[in-house]
């Protein structure tokens, strides 16, 4: 059975759309989503990113058993609402949406900036 990295990158190649254009519109390296087609397991924004950019759903794509394993999984007990959802309840969650989301951005750069701090390590220094 495949792994995420291998389902991630199998998805990407049938999209027709190049791992130039992915790379760009997530702000990483090629080295980074290469590396990360070689992980067992993946974040789910990551994935739902790389979803949008090359229109494919990953839900399907992962098992029932897989999914339940994975660390950005969590298993939601939902209960009958009684009562309606209060205005304030929804605004919190849109605020941790956002939240979430920067927070993504922010380890993309993160990333992205090690990479190149990497690279001109390597360009001064040169391979050990």
């Amino acid at each position: 059975m495949p792994h995420q990295g291998e389902i991630l990158q199998e998805a990407i190649k049938n999209s027709g759309i190049s791992i130039t254009r992915i790379v760009e519109e997530l702000g990483i390296t090629r080295p980074t989503i290469y590396r990360k087609f070689k992980d067992d397991t993946l974040d789910v924004n990551f994935v739902q990113a790389v979803g949008k950019i090359i229109g494919h759903d990953f839900s399907n794509d992962f098992t029932i058993i897989q999914q339940s394993t994975l660390p950005f999984v969590t298993n939601v007990t939902r209960n009958a609402v009684s009562q309606p959802v209060s205005v304030r309840a929804a605004n919190n969650s849109a605020a941790e949406m956002d939240v979430s989301k920067q927070l993504m951005a922010l380890q993309t750069k993160y990333i992205a900036l090690l990479e190149a701090y990497n690279e001109l390590l390597l360009k001064v220094y040169g391979p050990r």
